[in-house]
């Protein structure tokens, strides 16, 4: 089911099965979705880790994200554009910049608990009934649906996340950290320069991640160059001195003590080890 506005707003609701894939449409312009896993058991490779999902995951994804179903039963899928709804311009009504969408976090997803499970059936049957309106308030009712849904999500993660033991302004500052780090993370390389952008102190961040993740934000930057290292050694035929300057290394050598140290393997070895992934390089989800 798709709905399609007249300033190029679009929403689909799919239903895949077994066998099925899911491609992100290079002519939708930042699209993200929400992929609600169903049954009993589904395994994911993302990024080379093997990731085991059960019943009622959803997890979120941006065009940049490139997973594989080792066996799915069944999921649910939600996928907009920014013209639709833009999260970055909506941040103050729906707070999942840096957790849900545009984090450092490798891949976000959650488990919806059993007392929730209700709800988001409910958001998905509304879905589909407003899906077939046709008068002119359909897309505005969309908008809001979802909105209420990325709400709903945001909450739960928040609180499978530990965030719900921080204050208000410390979930802020993690958001915000993540969506930097996002943003930066070729460039800046230490806590302190994204503090300064902050405006807080290197302690601040120190202390505020400490309550809520075994992750320092010194290891939340690191992993994320790490990770945008391993999709360019697997997906492109860049030389690696060249990866190396792209990610802010000094020299081939700096990255390969960085790159082994992180992944307890050569990026060259690394790269061996995945010829052939260049052709499966479009963000195509199977």
């Amino acid at each position: 089911m798709i709905y399609k506005g007249q300033n190029n707003e679009f929403i689909e609701l799919t239903d895949l099965q077994k066998g099925s894939s899911l491609t992100f449409d290079n002519m939708l312009s930042y699209p993200l979705t929400f992929l609600w896993i169903r049954g009993q058991k589904t395994d994911i490779d993302f990024e080379g880790m093997n990731l085991h999902l059960h019943n009622n995951s959803v997890i979120c994804l941006t065009s940049f994200h490139k997973i594989e179903f080792n066996n799915l039963e069944s999921a649910r899928v939600i996928k907009f554009n920014r013209e639709f709804y833009c999260v970055k311009d909506h941040d103050s009504e729906v707070s999942c910049k840096g957790l849900l969408f545009y984090g450092a976090n490798q891949l976000p997803y959650f488990q919806i608990p059993e007392d929730e499970t209700d709800k988001f059936e409910t958001f998905w049957r509304m879905f589909q009934i407003e899906m077939q309106s046709k008068d002119d308030l359909q897309l505005e009712m969309l908008q809001m649906m979802l909105k209420r849904f990325i709400i709903l999500c945001t909450r739960i993660y928040k609180s499978q996340m530990n965030l719900t033991k921080l204050k208000f302004k410390e979930v802020d500052i993690v958001r915000e950290f993540q969506f930097l780090v996002e943003q930066h993370f070729k460039t800046k390389h230490s806590v302190k320069e994204y503090a300064d952008l902050l405006n807080k102190s290197v302690k601040t961040l120190a202390n505020i991640f400490s309550q809520v993740s075994e992750k320092s934000p010194l290891h939340i930057i690191h992993e994320r160059k790490v990770l945008e290292a391993k999709r360019m050694l697997r997906y492109t035929d860049k030389p690696i001195k060249k990866i190396a300057y792209e990610l802010g290394f000094e020299d081939i050598q700096t990255f390969s003590r960085f790159f082994k140290k992180m992944e307890q393997i050569s990026p060259s070895d690394f790269k061996k080890m995945h010829l052939g992934s260049i052709a499966n390089s479009s963000g195509i989800i199977t």
